[in-house]
């Protein structure tokens, strides 16, 4: 299937300065992520990654600027229609204890319900998608709690897909997961993308990003260091000035994308 062609972005934030309590994490910062795009912010721990994520899901109150949809400060839009636009996949999810899948992913449809509008086909035909799109059909009369790590992350990301967002922004999604579901997870996010969804998630494998990202993030200290393609942005000297290792860059043998290899030791 072709890639959707990016276009100019629906969510960005200007001189964005956050962070928790009286502490700054993220400073005066300038973000577009290009809509159609599955875009990866990347950056050693601390550096802000899931600060700026939180932001952009208005989690996070600023303390100067502003994160705008469709150019309009998402501090001025109602939630729920904040919610039929924007779904999060946090960090840490916990469920409710005895909840089965099929309830959970059936919550990812709350932000269209309302008082003049009641469960539809619409809404059972998301549901399902959802289910099927993340392989847990035969899953959904389980409790949550029974289930593996990685199927339960598949769980919440069906959650997120039930609530029919547009963009979808994801923290983390591969931690504790095995290679295995790590890869079913990056798969199902760039199959979205391709689709038309517009994706942002934070990663920690740099390999895994630049495989996978269309428009990759490089942070440090609070700030943008680089973005864009990630040919253009992996590159010895960042990797180097980001993470502090020495690495070369190979093409990777089976996508062509950047490969880091961390330079060997020396020996004594």
């Amino acid at each position: 299937m072709t890639r959707p062609a990016q276009t100019a972005s629906r969510l960005r934030a200007r001189s964005l300065t956050t962070g928790y309590d009286d502490r700054a994490v993220v400073r005066d910062l300038d973000i577009d992520v290009p809509t159609g795009s599955f875009t990866v912010i990347i950056g050693p721990n601390g550096c802000g990654k899931s600060t700026l994520l939180r932001s952009l899901a208005r989690l996070i109150k600023p303390f100067e600027g502003a994160v705008l949809l469709d150019g309009v400060d998402v501090a001025s839009v109602r939630s729920r229609e904040l919610a039929t636009q924007i779904g999060l996949l946090p960090q840490s999810s916990i469920a409710p204890e005895g909840i089965t899948v099929i309830d959970l992913v059936t919550r990812g449809r709350h932000p269209h319900q309302g008082v003049l509008r009641r469960w539809s086909r619409q809404d059972e035909e998301a549901v399902r998608a959802a289910l099927e799109r993340t392989r847990l059909t035969e899953l959904s009369t389980r409790v949550v709690d029974e289930l593996s790590g990685g199927q339960r992350q598949r769980v919440w990301i069906a959650m997120a897909l039930a609530q029919d967002t547009p963009l979808l922004l994801l923290d983390e999604p591969t931690t504790y997961l095995d290679i295995s579901h790590q890869i079913d997870v990056l798969d199902l996010c760039s199959a979205l993308q391709r689709e038309g969804r517009t994706l942002v998630a934070v990663l920690h494998d740099l390999n895994q990003a630049a495989r996978y990202a269309t428009h990759l993030v490089a942070m440090k200290e609070g700030r943008i260091v680089a973005q864009g393609e990630p040919r253009a942005v992996v590159t010895e000297t960042l990797v180097e000035e980001v993470f502090g290792v020495r690495a070369r860059i190979i093409p990777d043998p089976e996508t062509g994308t950047p490969l880091i290899v961390p330079a060997a030791p020396a020996l004594a």
